[in-house]
């Protein structure tokens, strides 16, 4: 696999930061995930951190070194996550359960698989048209479907921000799997939180990822979400890849392709899982923005370096 990627997250007008993200993969996997606490419960932050933690921890089990059954991979993960934020309460002794929403995705030979539930999105994009997004589990959504709302009232009806679906309910989350997926070279995957798309349109996201890298555009888009919701706005969190497939296939278009930030697992060993996902459900400091930056991408390009030269020497 080779794919490059970028992160990035801000606080916005929030005290708190309850956005999560981050990546896991192997030589023949990536797990993209993304996770929202839900600010109007009970230590949001660490519903998401738990996410986090779940879906890291069940890929290193289940990626050896690719996941045999994708679709039952991500919603038995996130059944998982949803009983470990219950027994998190129940631990604690809190008087309500900490709640979030998520999204994840999959990708394997070619082929991407993705899970979410409540508003946290994903968008798969390929040469500036949308080919695939997930659609959020809210109230709006719902009257839609139902035929008693319009379209066009996605960004301003006053129910659009309600749920139904999140992990950590009283009730069994609802696990929306998507189809698989088939990839081409350049195409993009971007999981973001609703303090994101709620502030731009999604022509807006969609003409940016497509005359931009994805190091320039999602730190762009973020720091103007966060600049028209002003100061009570929301946490604005992205996560990125420009997906290339086989190192020998050449990325169609020039925008596509920041060698900064290009990662290639071709040479790794199959017991090696890398992954930027922190391990610690209560950051010391909880206003601390989880982005991945140049210093951890650079750690993570040494640590695949390091781990390629390692297995050098045990084949020569």
């Amino acid at each position: 696999m080779q794919f490059s990627v970028y992160q990035e997250s801000q606080i916005g007008g929030r005290k708190i930061n309850q956005d999560r993200m981050g990546y896991s993969f192997t030589r023949d996997a990536l797990l993209l995930v993304l996770a929202d606490g839900m600010g109007g419960h009970l230590r949001g932050e660490v519903a998401a951190s738990i996410f986090m933690q779940t879906m890291s921890s069940a890929f290193q089990k289940g990626a050896t070194p690719y996941v045999k059954k994708p679709e039952r991979f991500l919603e038995e993960a996130f059944m998982e996550a949803h009983q470990e934020i219950h027994r998190y309460r129940a631990t604690n002794n809190l008087p309500d359960t900490p709640r979030t929403t998520a999204v994840a995705c999959l990708i394997q030979h070619n082929i991407a698989t993705w899970a979410h539930c409540g508003d946290s999105r994903l968008y798969w994009m390929r040469r500036g048209q949308i080919l695939g997004r997930t659609r959020d589990h809210s109230h709006i959504e719902h009257m839609i479907d139902k035929g008693m709302a319009d379209p066009s009232e996605r960004s301003t009806h006053p129910d659009r921000n309600k749920l139904y679906n999140c992990i950590g309910a009283s009730s069994l989350p609802k696990v929306d799997v998507a189809r698989p997926a088939s990839l081409q070279s350049g195409d993009v995957l971007m999981l973001c939180s609703d303090g994101l798309w709620s502030m731009l349109s999604d022509e807006e996201m969609v003409h940016r990822l497509s005359t931009q890298t994805i190091v320039r555009a999602i730190p762009d888009m973020i720091s103007t979400a966060t600049a028209i919701a002003g100061d009570k706005g929301d946490n604005a969190t992205a996560l990125a890849i420009m997906w290339q497939g086989s190192p020998e296939v050449e990325t169609p278009n020039a925008l596509s392709a920041d060698m900064a930030t290009v990662i290639s697992t071709m040479m790794l060993p199959e017991n090696l899982v890398s992954t930027t996902i922190q391990t610690s459900t209560e950051p010391e400091n909880p206003s601390e923005v989880d982005a991945f930056n140049d210093d951890e991408i650079e750690k993570a390009i040494a640590e695949i370096r390091g781990a390629i030269e390692k297995s050098s020497k045990i084949i020569n």
